[in-house]
């Protein structure tokens, strides 16, 4: 059964940073590019980081985040993880990570979510 666990949100102030963890399983997570995605209420699920399988090669960001995010992987631990400097009010919402051709093929289900929020 595929899954994805999240972990490391938190309350930070603006200009801090935060990692965020995410734990995969049920699939080869090697053979699969991975990705965060966050939410806030209301508004639908965005895409804000990918990395490439196997080693993680390459990776893209939203505009909002580039510069400040950093997605990373570990195919040993099947973790993603999502460095996050110089964080923004804005930057507060749920964040989830999954594997994207997963995610189209519909196979497993969100995991619980990590909540940032950030402020003064």
């Amino acid at each position: 059964q595929v899954k994805f666990v999240e972990s490391g949100g938190g309350l930070v102030q603006p200009g801090g940073s935060l990692r965020l963890s995410c734990s995969a399983s049920g699939y080869d997570f090697g053979d699969y590019n991975m990705a965060w995605y966050r939410q806030t209420p209301g508004k639908e699920r965005d895409l804000i980081a990918t990395v490439s399988w196997p080693t993680g090669s390459q990776t893209t960001y939203s505009d909002s985040v580039k510069g400040r995010f950093t997605i990373l992987r570990d195919n040993a631990k099947k973790m993603v993880y999502l460095q996050m400097n110089n964080l923004k009010p804005e930057d507060t919402a749920m964040y989830f990570c999954y594997a994207p051709t997963l995610l189209e093929r519909r196979q497993g289900d969100w995991g619980p979510g990590t909540q940032v929020t950030v402020s003064s």
